[in-house]
């Protein structure tokens, strides 16, 4: 096994690896920009290093300073969690070179895989449904314009780097399709560097449905099963369940088949998610491969009643997989909400700031994974995921009714969160009866009307407000002649006054 794991990231995905870790016995290192100084994965870290500003690019996208903290604290190891450098094919090539594992697959299997047109044409050659589009990026406009119009509207440009939504515009009639091209091809460069794009057939209402696979160095192949992960806005993921409601033991069969096929094509080795468009036909076509960790993954976890981070590290270090396919039976319904730094009443504006007062939740089938605490500043500079609630129960009905218990009880106060739209979306008949798609939500907001935004207090109100409820919690004194009595309010009076505040908005 490994001396020592340097893990490449930050928030609530480092604490879970370095927990991993330390339940395996291996010493893990943190590192951290200036702004994450005093960040929860450093707080529990064994070791931390600061590698630079808080700007992403100039820290934790830094690959020179991950491989020099990596030599100087004797690391053998890198996790790169999710996002950041976690699909960048650079690194696992840099810690090659470092003499350093990289804790998943190599920089060729991520080149050929990672890539939304590498990976659609594996994907045919492995005989795996996919949407009809592009094979390789499309440098003409004009090119695009032709062959949209051949294929018929509406259609999807998608940038061939990256993922969750960035540079990924719908195209709905041939009108549109010049400023969809500069948009997404704009925002493909922003975000990835990569300014090309390629061109999909559009399905209505599809849902998507992905596949976690895991692959040893040793010939073993697995899946293990299935995650709903329709509940989208903007393309991003917002819930992910398992089982999936529509998913048949014979569809589940055949999309555990695929993905182990085109896995085994790539040359896949550590974990790996398969995703793929389901229609209302049950016709399932191959959409992408995420070559890294999911951040929905204790969804799976908890249906399987295994720990993924430490078999990708067990795989990584030369291990076998311990199981075949067969032998993995999902038990019971687990359900994953991402509580983020947000106001939804705000178009999901984020909500940075200082977090004054905190309650977690517990009980039966509750399991929080989390990056924050009381007294801690939530950054600007990086995503606002504060943590991830999931919830385990026999049946989907009780892994619902579960989550809602546990989203009464999460209380945060200081900044504002998204908790109110997952109470919204657990109450919806239509997501009740998993009638859901990757639209859904964006349906469901669009045909709301959120509550008007309260206008800000002045200074001066704000002020008196404050110094109310001070002098409200301290002591009551009174005197006398010459003596002074203090009479202190009873622990229960206090401990309401902090629950009444921990509901504040």
């Amino acid at each position: 096994m490994f001396r020592k794991v340097l893990i490449a990231n930050r928030g609530e995905i480092a604490v879970r690896i370095l927990r991993a870790c330390r339940e395996m016995g291996i010493p893990s290192v943190c590192v951290f920009s200036e702004v994450d100084r005093t960040a929860l994965h450093i707080r529990l870290a064994d070791e931390a290093y600061l590698i630079g500003p808080a700007a992403s690019r100039e820290s934790y996208l830094r690959i020179d300073k991950l491989i020099d903290v990596a030599r100087r604290s004797g690391c053998d190891a890198i996790h790169p969690g999710y996002g950041f450098l976690a699909e960048n094919p650079a690194l696992p090539r840099a810690c090659a070179d470092a003499g350093i594992t990289f804790i998943g697959p190599s920089a060729e299997t991520m080149e050929t895989m990672g890539s939304k047109t590498s990976g659609k044409q594996l994907a045919r050659r492995a005989d795996v449904p996919t949407v009809p589009g592009t094979d390789d990026p499309i440098e003409n406009p004009q090119d695009a314009q032709s062959l949209a119009r051949t294929m018929g509207y509406p259609v999807l440009l998608k940038a061939v780097a990256g993922g969750g939504g960035k540079g990924m515009r719908v195209v709905p009639d041939d009108q549109a399709f010049a400023s969809c091209w500069r948009d997404a091809s704009s925002e493909a460069l922003n975000a990835f560097g990569d300014a090309r794009v390629f061109l999909e057939k559009y399905l209505h209402a599809p849902r998507h449905i992905e596949i976690q696979i895991f692959a040893d160095a040793h010939g073993r192949v697995v899946s293990l099963g299935e995650r709903e992960c329709s509940v989208q806005r903007r393309h991003q993921k917002v819930i992910e369940e398992a089982p999936s409601t529509v998913v048949t033991p014979e569809l589940r069969r055949k999309m555990g088949e695929a993905a182990v096929r085109l896995a085994r094509a790539g040359a896949y080795v550590n974990a790996g998610t398969v995703e793929f468009l389901v229609d209302a036909n049950l016709s399932f076509y191959f959409l992408e491969v995420n070559t890294r960790l999911q951040v929905e993954h204790p969804v799976t976890e908890q249906v399987t009643g295994l720990d993924l981070v430490k078999l990708q590290i067990a795989i990584a270090a030369g291990h076998r997989l311990p199981f075949a396919w067969e032998t993995i039976t999902p038990r019971g319904h687990a359900m994953e909400v991402r509580l983020y730094a947000e106001d939804p009443d705000n178009n999901f504006f984020p909500c940075p700031g200082k977090i004054v007062a905190r309650r977690i939740a517990t009980g039966p089938g509750i399991r929080l994974d989390e990056g924050v605490y009381r007294g801690w500043t939530v950054p600007i500079e990086y995503d606002p995921l504060l943590s991830k609630l999931i919830a385990w129960g026999n049946s989907r009905e009780e892994t619902i009714a579960r989550l809602r218990r546990a989203l009464d009880e999460y209380t945060i106060t200081g900044i504002r969160t998204n908790v109110g739209l997952f109470r919204r979306i657990l109450s919806e008949p239509e997501f009740l009866r998993g009638e859901i798609h990757t639209k859904w939500l964006d349906q469901l907001l669009a045909r709301s009307h959120p509550p008007a935004v309260p206008p800000r207090l002045g200074t001066e109100a704000a002020s008196a407000i404050a110094a109310a409820y001070w002098a409200s919690i301290q002591p009551t004194n009174s005197s006398s002649g010459s003596q002074t009595s203090q009479t202190t309010p009873s622990r229960w009076k206090q401990e309401g006054r902090r629950s009444q505040l921990d509901r504040q908005p």
